[in-house]
């Protein structure tokens, strides 16, 4: 079975990687470290171990874009070794595969991370680890609360239980939305979302604390439940909470908001519009 380290900057990434990574049963173990430095001294220290020691780290599941060295540099680093350990890069940006499989990279999987998605990585570094010939234990379904325990024990794709897509988990009420993050269940307030930022078929919620949270709901889906909430699309990209709009600029023919600390880019088909629901909301 494989033993796994993920690396990644961001926690909530993360900690979503690391429950994928630990509901497959090929996945003896998955640790992580949040950044370029913590990774390396975990992967020098098992190889350090040798193949056999208790240290030992089979996969990398590897960020491209973090602060300080980025995961092609850990990459290059780790290719000068005599047993490096195998190398999957988890990135949002497309732009370096080719770079990525330069370095013998086992796979290039894009966030947002599709269950399905990273259970082919895995059986890509299975494949290649030596260890094919072992036969990983049949998956649990862990527990999920919210989610009755019928549903929690369907398959979803390879060794991923159904509990582990968020969309799929149920809203408590009108007003609150599920997300789901390392096999836990929480309830986020509508009001608290300030925009919406599509991620391919997920979509990730923005808070006015300053969090964010992603559900595989698409952008449209959301758009249309919650247009009666105040929320209005400015961008293919982008669902914004009318009310927490702070600026609106123009500037050079590109219109933009400000929300919170984000400046987010609108459309022209939804300039128009987006004024005149701001004009109308600031006389009212």
């Amino acid at each position: 079975m494989l033993r796994v380290l993920a690396v990644d900057d961001e926690k909530p990434l993360l900690e979503e990687l690391l429950y994928l990574l630990r509901s497959d049963p090929r996945v003896l173990s998955a640790e992580g470290a949040s950044d370029a430095t913590e990774a390396l001294r975990r992967i020098t220290r098992a190889l350090e171990s040798g193949p056999d020691g208790a240290d030992v780290i089979d996969v990398v599941f590897l960020d491209i874009h973090m602060a300080g060295l980025t995961g092609l540099d850990i990459a290059r680093l780790l290719a000068g070794f005599a047993r490096p350990p195998l190398i999957v890069f988890v990135t949002a940006h497309e732009g370096f595969a080719v770079q990525a499989f330069d370095l013998k990279a086992v796979d290039y999987v894009l966030k947002p991370v599709r269950p399905e998605r990273l259970a082919e990585a895995v059986r890509r570094a299975w494949a290649q680890s030596g260890r094919s010939g072992e036969q990983p234990p049949a998956a649990t379904p862990e527990p999920v609360p919210g989610v009755p325990a019928a549903r929690a024990a369907v398959p979803e794709g390879p060794g991923v239980p159904v509990a582990a897509v968020p969309d799929r988990a149920p809203d408590r009420a009108p007003d609150q939305i599920a997300v789901e993050l390392g096999g836990v269940t929480r309830f986020v307030a509508i009001a608290d979302i300030t925009y919406v930022e599509a991620q391919g078929d997920y979509a990730r919620l923005h808070t006015d604390e300053g969090t964010s949270h992603l559900v595989r709901i698409p952008l449209a889906t959301l758009e249309e439940r919650w247009a009666a909430r105040g929320f209005v699309r400015i961008h293919r990209r982008h669902l914004v909470a009318l009310a927490r709009i702070d600026e609106l600029r123009l500037d050079a023919g590109t219109t933009t908001v400000r929300v919170g600390t984000a400046e987010l880019q609108v459309s022209r088909r939804h300039t128009r519009e987006l004024r005149d629901l701001l004009m109308r909301q600031a006389m009212s």
